[in-house]
């Protein structure tokens, strides 16, 4: 993994993959999100004890899939950042921490909507609620730690050590409701006994889960190239100021203390 970081280090080198990937990810995001959402709201069933309201799921649960893999994706790079200082570590965070709240964000509010017409309440202090809104604080958290130093390096030092602290709630926000009696549903795909929702309900909901991937990897992507483009400009713009610099300034500049 660390090689990979070096390689992908060079800002030309990594243009140059990301560039053919991004119309890649954006053309099968808007081809699943078509195909998804005819499924889901027209093709398949409505629910036996929730009615209509289940559609809500074909967003809830990928947007709750990208929000927690998403902050597992910020945790890995933020390690990297701390352990092996890899700037591209911190590049990547900071172009996965806003994309991730955003789905933390859906997660919450569609959860809100989908439990009112089934809970009879818009919100309850649930296990997996909580542990997701958590998750949201400490997204939020990053960003304010990432961008709230004037030395960017001191920023993203301590951004990357809450990002990693954040970690062990991830485990919490899976397994809530094994853990404690909850009132949101336990798992239905990932668990145990094996997958117990019926495949016309499964496909649409793995095509829009394959959608909002896609959509997530294409604007990482670009979040990312616009990372680096603005680095590469801070850097030019140092050094042509460096440049200007008369002799005797550049000597009292390194003669202050």
């Amino acid at each position: 993994m660390a090689g990979f970081f070096d390689f992908m280090a060079n800002p030309t080198r990594f243009q140059a993959i990301a560039k053919p990937l991004r119309p890649f990810c954006l053309a099968l995001a808007v081809m699943c999100f078509a195909y998804g959402l005819f499924l889901s709201l027209f093709a398949s069933p409505a629910d036996y004890q929730q009615g209509e309201a289940v559609r809500i799921m074909y967003v809830h649960v990928p947007a709750a899939w990208i929000g927690l893999s998403s902050y597992l994706g910020l945790g890995i790079c933020a390690l990297f950042y701390l352990v092996w200082r890899h700037p591209l570590g911190d590049i990547a965070a900071r172009a996965i921490a806003p994309i991730g709240a955003g789905f933390a964000g859906i997660t919450l509010v569609t959860g809100s909507l989908w439990g009112y017409p089934i809970w009879g309440t818009w919100w309850v202090w649930d296990a997996r609620l909580t542990s997701m809104l958590v998750l949201f604080f400490f997204f939020i958290g990053y960003i304010a730690l990432a961008n709230g130093f004037e030395r960017r390096e001191r920023g993203a030092r301590m951004a990357a050590i809450l990002a990693l602290v954040g970690c062990v709630n991830l485990p919490i926000v899976k397994f809530s409701v094994d853990w404690w009696h909850t009132l949101h549903q336990p798992a239905s795909i990932l668990r145990s006994g094996g997958v117990a929702i019926d495949s016309s309900m499964l496909w649409p909901l793995m095509v829009m889960f394959a959608g909002f991937q896609a959509f997530f990897i294409w604007i990482v992507l670009h979040r990312m190239g616009w990372i680096l483009a603005e680095r590469r400009l801070e850097a030019r713009l140092h050094q042509s100021k460096r440049a200007h610099l008369k002799p005797s300034e550049e000597q009292n500049r390194k003669l202050a203390p």
